[in-house]
C-alpha cells in the first residue's frame, strides 16, 4: 500500500495536474500517438520530472485510457473540461466537469481523482467529493431533462472506475 500523500503538496498537487491534463488532452489523439505524446510532455523541463516518474505517470495515465471500463468515457460524443455554472439548494456553483460523455439515452459524469490509495467502495469516499459530484448532478439535470445521470469516480491509481449510486448523491449534501 502506498502512503496517501508522497512528498510535499507541491509535488501532490503537481501529479494530480500532470495526469489531469495529460487525459484532457491524450483521448483527442490516436491510441498509437498517446504514448509518445505522453512521454514528450512529461519530459518538458518544466515539469522537474526525474525519468522515473514521468515513466510512472505516463504508465498511469495510459492504463486508464486503456481499461476496458472507461471507454464509453473517452470514446465519441465525450468532451473534456466541461464548465458547469448554476444554482444548486440556493448555493452558486462554478465549476469544471473533468470529463463528460452524452449519449442517447444517458449522461456519463466524470471526475479525476489521483488519491492513493483510493477507497475500496462508494460509502467510503470522502464527503467533499460526494457533495461535488451531487452537485454536477444537480445541475446536470437541467441541461439534459428526461436522461439518465450517472456519476464516476475515476482513480487513476488502479485504475479503478467507481460509480456512485444515487441514493448518495440525492439530494445534493447543502440544501
Amino acid at each position: 500500500m502506498r502512503p496517501p500523500l508522497e512528498g510535499d503538496d507541491d509535488a501532490r498537487f503537481r501529479r494530480g495536474r500532470l495526469v489531469h491534463r495529460l487525459l484532457q488532452t491524450l483521448p483527442d489523439l490516436a491510441p498509437a500517438r498517446r504514448a509518445g505524446a505522453a512521454r514528450a510532455y512529461l519530459a518538458r523541463p518544466v515539469h522537474r520530472l526525474p525519468e522515473g516518474e514521468q515513466a510512472a505517470l505516463a504508465a498511469e495515465v495510459l492504463a486508464v485510457l486503456d481499461h476496458p471500463d472507461a471507454a464509453p468515457l473517452f470514446g465519441p460524443g465525450s468532451r473534456a473540461e466541461v464548465p458547469l455554472v448554476g444554482l444548486v439548494g440556493g448555493r452558486a456553483i462554478s465549476a469544471q466537469v473533468d470529463r463528460l460523455a452524452i449519449r442517447d439515452s444517458e449522461v456519463l459524469v466524470v471526475d479525476y481523482k489521483t488519491n492513493r490509495p483510493p477507497p475500496e467502495r462508494p460509502e467510503e469516499v470522502a464527503r467533499l467529493y460526494l457533495g461535488q459530484m451531487a452537485a454536477y448532478r444537480a445541475l446536470l439535470s437541467r441541461v439534459y431533462p428526461g436522461r439518465n445521470l450517472r456519476c464516476f469516480l475515476l482513480w487513476t491509481d488502479g485504475p479503478r472506475l467507481m460509480e456512485l449510486p444515487p441514493a448518495l448523491l440525492d439530494p445534493p449534501p447543502f440544501r
